[in-house]
């Protein structure tokens, strides 16, 4: 007798990302997870305790993924540094609108709140350095930038509307460049 395929944990959350990605997280559970994989759903709870877990990992998968977008955009140089962190935002809403919706507009309830601002130290150091306003400053201009950005982002996710690149460029400069003279005054 054949030794029996081992799936493991790695090639169930690659299966459950791409599930996700078709058909967006409402179609996760075990059974569309097992058929996805031609499998039973035997795998999946020998490698995770519960359907949350796997939940959980593909969350973590695709945040990574959604960082991979940034480091892309952000090394490219197509736009200033801090700008270019809100146009991989947005390209993931629109390139990956299921991966978006998972990570940007599911319940939270049940979860740990983060501070609000979603606010990585580094972004904060650009807006400061290219602003020239403090600390305080580039956090409020920040959150006020994220939000502008996650509206685009979400009616790109929905396909409320489409923008083009150009005009999603010209939209965050004009709201970014008036936030910085709010700011200096």
């Amino acid at each position: 007798m054949p030794p029996k395929v081992k799936i493991t944990k790695d090639a169930i959350v690659d299966a459950a990302l791409e599930l996700v990605r078709s058909e967006g997280a409402e179609a996760l559970n075990a059974r569309s997870l097992a058929a996805k994989m031609n499998a039973s759903t035997q795998p999946i709870f020998s490698n995770f305790s519960s359907m949350d877990d796997v939940r959980a990992a593909i969350i973590d998968a695709a945040a990574h993924l959604n960082y991979e977008f940034w480091q892309e955009d952000m090394s490219t140089g197509k736009y200033p540094t801090y700008k270019a962190s809100g146009m991989a935002y947005v390209r993931f809403a629109k390139e990956e609108p299921n991966l978006f919706k998972l990570l940007y507009m599911r319940d939270r309830t049940a979860e740990a709140q983060e501070d609000g601002f979603g606010v990585f130290d580094e972004v904060i150091d650009i807006i400061k350095k290219s602003a020239g306003i403090s600390d305080a400053d580039a956090k409020k201009l920040h959150l006020e930038m994220w939000v502008f950005v996650h509206g685009i982002g979400v009616m790109l996710a929905t396909s409320h509307t489409k923008l083009d690149e150009e005009l999603i460029s010209s939209m965050i400069s004009d709201v970014y460049w008036g936030l910085v003279g709010k700011f200096k005054k």
